[in-house]
Formats: structure tokens, sequence, C-alpha cells
């Protein structure tokens, strides 16, 4: 039965939403967990996870969901699936959250954790290795996983080429995989510059990858190269061909930066943001959004590093930050 009122509503049931949920639980706080799909994110798609600290030999996406839905639970977590959020609203003291049913959810606090939606890689073995040497997005956590080896970042625009920038740091050999004909349709000059100044990286325009290939892990691409077939050995694939954040309900109830990704802390600087702070006469707390009791962890926070470890460390943080506001409001 869910109830009329929350001290914490979490808004999608991924990495960061459910650590917000068992830590808030577990605190005290009457928590309620609002998911669209299944609980899990784009981390409960991954055949393997093999970088999450404390499991050496890895673990699967499902598998993690599994645990911390089991694990948010046991603190008296209420977990509504298929619920989608449709609009955001302050009312005095309360944050008021409309469902697509009609229905409505009224809360002290709210942390938003809806994560994104990565585009998609359709290739053959792309989707068995995702967490095992194929990951979306590129992390400045990786750098030294991949020190001496060689990897491939996919997509033409300013996020690939900053990656393969990263990885040319730590990598004996970076190779950035383009659709097109060249980058600069679709990247900055200054980028285009700095990859051509920079030796171990090569350009191959007008390559696909047509399978990934490995038992445990990748162990070789496929690439389809001007109409050619050609196969290498590879340690990392690297995707970044588009993301979308979950963040349209939200409308203009919060301060989003150009992409819809939802700014918070020091990044929320507009006038029309700095507004809505009301007579609390601060800046909003580190993973606090625009609208005062109102908070985001994960992916979907702009600026995040998009990683199972670094989601599930900012929902638990977001906790502390609602505290924070509870004591003080």
């Amino acid at each position: 039965m869910v109830a009329e009122h929350y001290d914490s509503v979490i808004i999608g049931a991924g990495p960061a939403g459910l650590a917000a949920a068992v830590y808030g639980a577990s605190e005290g706080l009457n928590t309620l967990v609002v998911e669209d799909k299944a609980p899990g994110g784009q981390a409960g798609m991954s055949s393997r996870i093999e970088n999450y600290l404390g499991f050496p030999g890895g673990l699967s996406g499902g598998e993690l969901a599994h645990r911390a839905v089991t694990q948010a639970k046991r603190f008296g977590v209420e977990i509504l699936t298929a619920r989608e959020a449709v609009g955001l609203r302050a009312e005095g003291p309360s944050r008021v959250v409309e469902l697509a049913d009609g229905s409505q959810l009224d809360c002290r606090s709210l942390i938003i954790a809806t994560g994104v939606s990565y585009r998609k890689l359709e290739a053959p073995g792309i989707e068995q290795l995702t967490g095992a040497g194929v990951y979306y997005g590129a992390a400045m956590t990786e750098g030294q996983t991949f020190k001496g080896a060689d990897v491939h970042v996919v997509g033409g625009a300013n996020s690939a080429g900053q990656a393969a920038m990263y990885f040319s740091k730590y990598c004996s050999k970076v190779t950035m995989l383009v659709r097109g004909e060249s980058l600069s349709a679709s990247m900055s000059q200054y980028l285009i510059d700095q990859i051509d100044a920079t030796e171990n990286i090569d350009v191959w325009t007008k390559s696909t990858v047509t399978e990934a290939i490995g038992s445990d892990r990748l162990e070789q691409l496929v690439i389809n190269r001007a109409d050619e077939s050609t196969t290498v050995e590879i340690s990392g694939l690297f995707i970044l061909i588009g993301a979308k954040p979950q963040t349209e309900w939200l409308g203009d109830a919060v301060a989003r930066d150009e992409h819809g990704f939802v700014l918070a802390g020091s990044d929320v600087r507009s006038k029309d943001a700095m507004a809505q702070l009301g007579p609390h006469d601060r800046l909003p707390y580190l993973l606090e959004t625009s609208m005062p009791g109102v908070f985001v962890a994960g992916d979907v926070r702009s600026g995040s590093i998009k990683r199972v470890a670094s989601a599930v460390g900012e929902g638990s943080m977001a906790v502390n930050f609602v505290h924070r506001y509870l004591a003080e409001s």
C-alpha cells in the first residue's frame, strides 16, 4: 500500500537510486522508489561488470540489481515498478511528484536518479560483452586500468575525441572508429588538431564495428573499414555515440544543462535557478538541484562519471544532504 506522504521519494531504481534507498531507509527515512521499467537501470542490462569494488570475478548487472532490491526491501523500502513520473512541483515544504496514471506522491525530499538512455551499438557480441571490455561512455577512472593496452573508441563527436585524448596518455594505441568521412562534421576544430598532433591516436573513417569476440571478456573486434573487413586484437572498446538523460518529465521544475542533464551544487548558477532557493539564503548542497529539497545522483547529473561505482557513491551521498536539508527545514 502506497502511503500518502514520504520522507524521501526516489525516481529511478538503478544503482544510484537503489543505493539512496538502502542508505535512506537504513537511517530511518520513510522511503519510496519509483521505477518506470525494471530495477537495475542500464547496469542491470550488463552481462558482466568487472570493475565493481569487492567482486574480483565480476558480477552481472542483474545480480547486482537483485541484491540491491533485496537489501532495500529488508530495510522497509517500498518499490513501485511500471510507474512513470511525468511532473514535479513544490507545494510549501512538500515536493509533489505526478505519475502518468494521474496519482500523486507527496514527499519532504526527492532524489532524481533516472539515469540515461545510451544509444546502443548493434553488432553481435556487443551486448554479451558489455561490462567485460565493452563500455558505454568513458570514465577518467579507467586510464590506469588500460595502461599500455590498445583500445578503440567508437564515435566522432567531441565526447569521443575527448575520450581518445584522455586514453592516449595511458594506452599504447588508441583507434577512433568514425562512421563518417571525417571528424570535421561533428567535432570541434581544436580537438581535431589535438588528435592530429597525438602520435598514438589513429582515426579510421568510414568504419563500423560488425562483431565483438570473446568468451569471458572482449578479445577481438571485427571492423568494416571502407567496405573491407578486418579483425583486430583489442583490450577495450568505448562507445560514445550518444546518451540521452531521462529528464523530460521535469520540465522547468529544476535547472538542466543544454543536453538535459540536471544541474546540481555549484553548477546551479543562473538567476532563475538561484531565485528558487527561497529563504534559506544559501547555495545548493553538493548534489542539490535548483529546487531546495530535490537532489540528483548518478548518470543523470550534469558532469557525472558514468560508472556503477560512482552512481552508488552519489546515491549514498545524496542521503546525507537529504538529512541536512530536513534538519534545517
